[in-house]
């Protein structure tokens, strides 16, 4: 099976995994760390809003089952892409809406995929489309958290 990665930043990292978990054609996903200048941070540097990083979900997909365009179409939904730095009660820019593309085609595709979510937004969209970089896995207590403690406990 070929697989590719997808990597977006919708607020509280542990409602976007849960999200995603749920799409067929999702080989795998893991919560984590990008964007930002912190070599390994933690959750607790990260917490700070002095890293740069956004909470982010690094997911590996099967093409030929969900494409790159259909997970944008998730990421758009579990969240409010107008709201710079904040989503709900979580407020900082660990939580900002970001794209994290991994080659030009989901660069293109990305940029497609929010121009014409703009055209039914009242409100402008804030969402970066930037060029991954190192993802920096959380904390295993993070990975999965929804299934492991039954708590759906997000500001989404």
């Amino acid at each position: 099976m070929k697989t590719e990665l997808a990597t977006f930043a919708a607020g509280c990292f542990w409602h976007v995994q849960w999200s995603f978990d749920q799409v067929k054609g999702v080989v795998s996903t893991r919560v984590g760390y990008t964007g930002g200048h912190t070599v390994n941070p933690s959750y607790d540097d990260v917490c700070s809003d002095a890293t740069g990083h956004a909470e982010a979900v690094e997911i590996t997909f099967d093409p030929s089952k969900v494409s790159y365009g259909q997970l944008l179409d998730v990421f758009w939904k579990e969240h409010d892409p107008t709201t710079p730095n904040r989503q709900g009660p979580d407020v900082g820019s660990q939580y900002r809406s970001a794209i994290f593309y991994h080659n030009d085609s989901q660069r293109k595709t990305a940029e497609r995929s929010r121009d014409a979510h703009q055209k039914t937004s009242d409100k402008r969209i804030v969402t970066e489309i930037v060029k991954s970089g190192p993802f920096y896995a959380a904390e295993e207590y993070h990975q999965k958290y929804f299934q492991k403690t039954g708590k759906r406990v997000c500001g989404i």
